[in-house]
């Protein structure tokens, strides 16, 4: 049995808990923390994943008037709201410490032991691929992360409670994304233990629980609470006031369709929605002057986009798939969601709406 530690980091301003993930990825990679659990809560917050277009995925007009917090993670996946009537949990370790060393295999791994821990409260939560954790085919639990280096970090949230008519009022949520889950309504699409307990709800500590006994038998590991460290709390604090609380960070990707002479185009698959949106120079227009791609989807490390856009940077529009063929086999990096096609066929989608 691998021993885990585990800490709350209990209620915090988003861009905090976002900073916070980064001090653990850092300290870990250092070997100056041991793999870990954490447990945390959002006040009212919307996040963006890594890659998406805040602007595209948010109501940003309605957050501000709501009071609602927004923020960017440093995972990929989709927009969602987080308030108090929700929890996340985060794992962090080593590579090595499952003896499981592909992504795929290892979101699978944990989250059929996050739903193997929720089913001890009673309930029937199941494992649908590509990242949810469902009961009677709704979604009571999303999931995503990434390697860094030798470090894995992935995540997972619980709704407990949700304002679902809140949620469907900050964020933009595609019909065909609705569609695709058999669903009418974002309503339809999720639930939550008070639902499923007819308004009567686990305590939150006994949900918490039973996700840390699904992940000791499932996994194979040996969950102790432990303490917070100064370190991990300063090194927070230096990524919150630097990079990831600022405004800039947030906004990094914000409405790419909307900038002169770009072309847009998208396509969804079983990994997700990949949007890639493109410049073009030249006298024929046949060279890429810029791309800049966003979606829902999962890559590890989440650099490789902008060092897939670096590499499509001036070459030519008919090279497009040999280029991203070769991006991918060269790159060594782990592709959860997505297949490298997948990247091409979106950037095909977006010259081809040339008028």
């Amino acid at each position: 049995m691998k021993p885990f530690r585990v800490i709350d980091t209990g209620v915090r301003d988003g861009r905090a808990q976002i900073a916070f993930d980064q001090a653990l990825i850092d300290l870990h990679k250092e070997g100056a923390i041991p793999d870990t659990i954490r447990f945390l809560t959002f006040p009212p917050t919307v996040l963006v994943g890594r890659h998406q277009a805040l602007s595209q995925e948010i109501r940003v007009d309605a957050c501000k008037a709501a009071g609602v917090g927004i923020g960017r993670r440093i995972t990929g996946g989709g927009a969602l709201y987080l308030d108090e009537g929700q929890f996340g949990w985060e794992l962090v370790f080593h590579r090595d410490t499952l003896g499981i060393t592909s992504l795929a295999d290892l979101a699978r791994a944990i989250c059929e032991a996050a739903a193997a821990g929720l089913s001890k409260l009673g309930i029937d939560a199941r494992y649908r691929p590509r990242n949810d954790i469902e009961v009677g085919g709704r979604k009571v639990s999303g999931t995503g992360g990434f390697f860094d280096g030798t470090t894995l970090f992935y995540q997972g949230t619980t709704l407990v409670d949700m304002d679902v008519e809140r949620m469907v009022s900050l964020l933009n949520i595609p019909d065909a994304k609705l569609a695709k889950h058999a669903a009418q309504t974002a309503a339809q699409r999720v639930v939550t233990l008070r639902e499923l307990f007819d308004g009567n709800p686990p305590p939150v500590a006994d949900v918490k629980q039973a996700l840390l006994d699904g992940f000791a038998e499932h996994l194979g590991i040996a969950p102790q609470w432990g303490a917070i460290t100064d370190a991990e709390e300063a090194l927070a604090r230096k990524f919150h006031d630097e990079e990831i609380g600022t405004e800039d960070f947030v906004r990094e990707i914000d409405d790419p369709k909307a900038e002169a002479h770009v072309l847009s185009g998208q396509v969804t698959g079983k990994g997700g929605t990949i949007a890639a949106h493109v410049r073009l120079e030249g006298p024929q227009q046949d060279r890429f002057r810029e791309v800049v791609i966003t979606g829902d989807f999962f890559v590890t490390p989440p650099r490789t986009v902008y060092d897939l856009e670096a590499a499509l940077r001036g070459t030519e529009v008919a090279a497009l798939h040999k280029t991203v063929a070769a991006f991918f086999a060269n790159a060594g990096v782990g592709l959860l969601t997505a297949a490298s096609d997948d990247f091409a066929a979106a950037i095909e989608a977006a010259i081809a709406s040339r008028p």
